[in-house]
């Protein structure tokens, strides 16, 4: 099954990963696309907090599946035996989106573009000399002399976001 592109915004822990996913979604959704997220965690989570009904359900009851079900919006919270596949999750969950922004996943073949703040680490998470290096697109980051074979996108510029937004269409959804 063909699925909708998908790129991974990527960076050293405390990057600013997060708020370059959320202000790349909504560039993007501005632009008209309909923009989906998933975040890779290392480590499990809890989407609702121990006095919930759901938490009780999930965690008491150790029902396979609880959904939460409002005017606005559905959640689903679902054990598996082991981590789904990128894939996996995308055609079962989000076969709709125009595109899909992954937080992490820095392992795989996604297209990457890479958060690097000189203010918080050293050196970027990929460089070129790096195997990985091969699916990092762009770099997003607060050190104008930084020289890489692709493109640099300056934080302290006011039209960066654009910029991204625009290479996004171009280059991952395939139009502009």
């Amino acid at each position: 099954m063909r699925h909708p592109p998908m790129v991974a915004v990527i960076g050293r822990k405390h990057s600013g990963k997060t708020t370059l996913v959320v202000r790349l979604a909504a560039e993007l959704g501005l632009r008209g696309h309909r923009v989906m997220t998933i975040k890779h965690g290392s480590h499990t989570f809890n989407i609702d907090p121990a006095t919930t009904d759901t938490y009780r359900h999930y965690h008491e009851g150790n029902v396979a599946k609880v959904a939460m079900v409002a005017p606005d919006k559905f959640a689903l919270i679902e054990r598996h035996g082991q981590e789904p596949t990128l894939e996996a999750i995308v055609e079962r969950h989000m076969a709709d989106a125009d595109v899909i922004i992954c937080e992490g996943f820095t392992r795989t073949a996604l297209p990457k573009i890479e958060i690097f703040r000189r203010a918080v680490h050293e050196t970027p998470l990929l460089e070129p000399a790096s195997p990985g290096f091969v699916h990092v697109r762009a770099v997003v980051t607060d050190q104008p002399a930084l020289h890489l074979p692709i493109p640099v996108l300056n934080l302290s510029t006011p039209d960066w976001l654009t910029e991204l937004a625009t290479l996004v269409e171009r280059d991952i959804m395939g139009s502009t």
